[in-house]
């Protein structure tokens, strides 16, 4: 993976490793799920809504109404409010391990969809150790608990809807700008919870940390989140886009463990282990571009300084000034969220265009050459 997409893939799995923790407090603070989903979708549409329309993108969605609609169901109106009702029953690091799941529910889907997110050889085996952990936690840290069990149970039947949700985005909505899409989406999933948020709204006013919960859960954890979310899928594809899915759980145990005192069980704790080997191997067992290049450097460093103390101090100062400082001004994640061009084009910029070399004011250092 290129380094705008180890960015990207960084930023996500903060994105979506703290959710977990906020549905939490939310539901835990007297919030009905399909109320705290509805916030935090409202919340979003806003947001992206009125992006989009300043960025004049809106024009856009014309002809792709079915599509958005059926996206905004697998991904958005459905699993939002299963996962908030199975965190009524389990802890907060569970849910997000059962999330685990949906980068080999993708690999099953592409058997039938998507010929080329299909999973083989290393990454393969990555998927498979990653089910491993899941399977581990469900035998031993839930297995014959009842209330337990149907929690993970709705969690894991919206990790189906999140595995389906961005095959869709890929092939039919990925040329279209993501805070257009991801609006329209979410307005869409919004309509939808209306009447269920209605028939349980909440029963007195909510505290002050189930109020900062729903605003973190609307403008980062679903705004940004899926904007960023959305050009990592035109980046790499939905498959290793959702590996961020094996990396999630080791947030949210951490943020379950220091805030709210929960205490993994062993099977939490053996899952954790094979699902994050399993997300190493699902990207082709590659380090992050920019830690390649910092461990490169520390080995060579020693040779340089030797190699360099031979030469006249002329030479040394032959290198181009400033070429680090190039790498900050082309910096990655400003890139991810920048407007894209001409939906379709040929830019690096549009989430499904054709990929172009460097321009010439980024030939010295490039995100992709990181």
């Amino acid at each position: 993976m290129s380094a705008r997409a180890w960015a990207g893939f960084a930023a996500m799995s903060v994105l979506w490793g703290i959710p977990y923790l906020f549905i939490k407090v939310a539901v835990d603070g007297g919030m009905s799920p399909a109320f705290v989903a509805w916030v935090r979708v409202v919340l979003a549409a806003a947001i992206l809504l009125a992006l989009a329309r300043r960025a004049g993108s809106l024009p856009s969605l014309r002809g792709h109404g079915r599509w958005l609609a059926l996206y905004a169901l697998l991904e958005i109106a459905i699993p939002f409010p299963l996962i908030a009702a199975g965190e009524q029953h389990v802890a907060s690091s569970l849910a997000a391990i059962v999330i685990a799941a949906v980068p080999l529910i993708i690999a099953l889907l592409a058997i039938r969809f998507d010929s080329a997110e299909r999973a083989t050889g290393r990454r393969l085996v990555g998927l498979l150790i990653g089910l491993a952990g899941v399977v581990v936690l469900m035998g031993i840290d839930v297995a014959g608990k009842r209330d337990e069990m149907l929690g993970a149970g709705a969690i894991l039947l919206a990790a189906v809807g999140y595995a389906a949700g961005p095959m869709i985005l890929k092939r039919k909505l990925s040329t279209l700008d993501p805070r257009a899409t991801m609006g329209a989406s979410l307005a869409i999933a919004g309509v939808v919870l209306t009447p269920f948020a209605a028939l349980a709204p909440p029963d007195a006013t909510p505290d002050a940390d189930v109020l900062i919960s729903l605003a973190v859960l609307g403008i980062a954890c679903t705004a940004l989140a899926f904007v960023i979310f959305g050009a990592l899928i035109a980046e790499i594809g939905p498959g290793r886009a959702l590996v961020i899915t094996y990396v999630n759980p080791v947030i949210a145990v951490a943020l379950g463990v220091t805030i709210l005192g929960e205490r993994p069980g062993a099977g939490a704790v053996a899952g954790l282990l094979l699902i994050i080997a399993g997300s190493w191997l699902s990207t082709d067992g590659r380090l992050p571009p920019g830690l390649l290049h910092a461990l490169g450097g520390r080995r060579r460093r020693g040779g340089q300084q030797a190699a360099q103390s031979s030469v006249s101090p002329a030479i040394r100062r032959s290198k181009p000034a400033g070429a680090w400082m190039l790498n900050m001004r082309t910096g990655v994640l400003p890139r991810l969220l920048k407007p894209w061009g001409t939906p379709g084009g040929t830019s690096t910029n549009v989430p499904g265009g054709a990929a172009t070399g460097p321009s010439s004011s980024s030939k010295v250092i490039s995100p992709s050459t990181m």
